[in-house]
Parts: structure tokens; C-alpha cells; sequence
């Protein structure tokens, strides 16, 4: 008879990663399956925000990067800026981090297979998956904003609203601050990430279904400060960002990371929920209440889904979208006050 494993995790990106690290932690035997070769990139912000680098840190992590000081808005002649107040955040590579999750959890003695769960069935004592040929106890779904599982499973819902996309690029320039660097315009906005000396991470987030130099154009103030010949490696993207979810357990399946739901990259806090829902999940299953890993998913993430669609309804309505950065400006305590709540 094949072996049982407790958990099979199906995904190596931060979610997954990170879950396979807390189980180990908790004792539990983990195999994890990720197709892609390493390291794996993304479109990505690549600023992680303090709550993600204590978690980092909560794992035994010293992940290297460009320490970010705070968050400044950016719309014509309005600025708004907001320091974080318990230790700094960190712009760092996407590559660079899932190496080092990565390294740790194969150092922690965790299987990863070169293989995709394709095939989920469930029964009473546990979860099957021919594709991998490993059988366990739970099945982790941290397979990305486009879960090929949670589709498996019916658990996706109809989006909602105007669609939402990221690009992201890099560029060979020096960073114009410690601060993430968010530009506001009409259609999305545009983050600025300093990744090293000479380095920074350009993100944007738009509606709009168009090139990157394209829609760089829109923010004239910062397209002058990077011309085309500076350009690093390809231009990556993601989307639709929005992905709503039925429930985030069904059976002997539970769901993390971006599988999980997503709203919106607006408040750049994509990696902490992942490192956050992982810490969770695997709580739950400790506790031997994998069915309460739902509502302790939704009180993880509460504040945040709670600011960051408020964010997004005020930013897809023209006359509020227009008034969210010289509010920011009047208004430095609340804007300081948002910033940290997030961070």
C-alpha cells in the first residue's frame, strides 16, 4: 500500500512555500508538487510590506533587499507620504524571495515533485492525485490567482465590476526614494519599488488592455525618468486580479495564497495575506479543525479586504478617484493611519 502523506500542497509559490514550512514546523508530513523550474517569477509589485517581513522573519528568514521606509502617493502637483512606524518594509526581487523560501524548505528535508495536481478526488480518509501519484490526508491548493483546483472544484464565483490587470517591468535606474512611489492616473496606477542601487520595479495596474510603454505614457512625470534603453527583461502580467471564491475548504481541500480570493494588488499586501494564510491554515489543521480554517482565514484578512475594497470602489468611480490622493495630502494622520493598518 502506497504511503499517506498529511498534507500535499499543490503550488511552490509563496503560499505554498511558506505552508510546507509551518507544517514542517507543526510536525505534519508534507510533499509539495510545483511544475515550473526555478526560480519562479511573476507579475509582482516586489515590495513587501513589514507584515510580510516579520513573517519572513517568524519562518527563520533573512531575506536580502532595498529597505523601504513608507508609502508615497503621487497625482500632479498633490503628494502624500506615510512612514512605517514598526520597521521597514523591503523591495526585493521576486526570484530572490521564492529562492529563499524555496532553499528552506528543501533544506527541510520536504519532497518537491516536478509535477501539477491535475487529478483531485476525495474520500472519507483523504485526497488522491494520479498526476503526482501521491496520496495524503489534506490537499493544499496554492496554485495562483488562476487555480487550475479550485476550478476542479467549482468553488470560483463570476467576477465582479471592471476587470483589473498588472504588468510589471524593471529598469537599471537609481530609486528616486526609499518610499514605494505610487502615481495615480485616470486609468490605474503606476509603483515605483526600489529593488537595489540601480534598480527599481515598475508596476502597473490598470483597466485597460494595452502595452506597457503604452500605458507608462499616462504617467508623464515618471516616464520621463525612465527611458526605454534603461529597460530590464521582459514585461510580465497578470489578470484579471479580482477572483472571487464560494469557500476556501471543501472536503479534505483547502484553499490558500491567491487560490484563496483575491481583491486587488492596489495595497501591495499580496504576499503578507499569502504568508498570513499559510500560518492559518496550517493552525487549523494543527488544532485538528480544518473547518474552521474559513472563518479564521476571514478574521486574518478582514481589515484588509475591508480597506482595500473600499480603495478600489473609490478608485472606479472618476469623481471620488480624482479626490483620493489630495485627501491623502489634507488629511496626513488618516493617510498615516491607513498605511500602517495595512502594514
Amino acid at each position: 500500500m502506497s504511503r499517506t502523506h498529511d498534507l500535499l500542497i499543490a503550488g511552490g509559490g509563496p503560499a505554498g512555500l511558506a505552508t510546507a514550512l509551518y507544517a514542517v514546523r507543526a510536525g505534519l508530513d508534507v510533499v509539495l508538487a510545483e511544475p515550473r523550474g526555478l526560480p519562479v517569477d511573476k507579475a509582482c509589485g516586489e515590495g513587501l510590506m513589514p507584515g510580510a517581513v516579520r513573517e519572513l522573519r517568524a519562518l527563520g528568514l533573512d531575506v536580502p533587499g532595498r529597505p523601504i521606509v513608507g508609502i508615497r502617493y503621487r497625482q500632479g502637483p498633490h503628494h502624500a507620504q506615510a512612514e512605517f512606524r514598526h520597521g521597514p518594509g523591503l523591495g526585493v526581487r521576486r526570484t530572490v524571495l521564492h529562492a529563499a523560501l524555496h532553499a528552506a524548505v528543501v533544506a527541510a528535508g520536504v519532497p518537491v515533485l516536478p509535477a501539477r495536481v491535475r487529478d483531485v478526488r476525495q474520500d472519507a480518509a483523504g485526497v488522491s492525485d494520479s498526476a503526482t501519484g501521491v496520496r495524503a490526508r489534506w490537499l493544499v491548493a496554492a496554485d495562483g490567482l488562476h487555480s487550475p483546483v479550485r476550478r476542479s472544484l467549482g468553488l470560483g464565483m463570476p467576477g465582479v465590476g471592471v476587470p483589473r490587470y498588472g504588468l510589471r517591468r524593471h529598469y537599471a535606474v537609481a530609486p528616486p526614494s526609499s518610499y514605494v512611489e505610487v502615481h495615480w492616473g485616470r486609468h490605474g496606477e503606476a509603483y515605483v519599488t526600489p529593488l537595489g542601487s540601480q534598480l527599481l520595479g515598475v508596476a502597473l495596474l490598470t483597466s485597460l488592455r494595452a502595452p506597457f510603454d503604452e500605458q507608462l505614457a499616462g504617467f508623464p512625470e515618471l516616464a520621463a525618468a525612465l527611458p526605454r534603453q534603461a529597460a530590464v527583461g521582459a514585461v510580465r502580467g497578470a489578470g484579471p486580479l479580482r477572483q472571487r471564491v464560494r469557500s476556501r475548504v471543501q472536503g479534505r481541500v483547502l484553499l490558500v495564497g491567491d487560490a484563496a480570493g483575491y481583491i486587488d494588488a492596489l495595497t501591495g499586501e499580496g504576499v503578507s495575506l499569502a504568508l498570513a494564510g499559510a500560518r492559518v491554515l496550517v493552525d487549523q489543521l494543527r488544532r485538528g479543525s480544518p473547518g474552521a480554517y474559513e472563518g479564521a482565514w476571514k478574521q486574518a484578512t478582514l481589515r484588509h479586504r475591508l480597506l482595500t475594497d473600499c480603495l478600489l470602489r473609490a478608485r472606479q468611480r472618476p469623481r471620488l478617484a480624482d479626490k483620493i490622493v489630495p485627501t491623502a495630502a489634507r488629511l496626513p494622520r488618516a493617510f498615516a493611519l491607513a498605511v500602517n493598518a495595512l502594514a
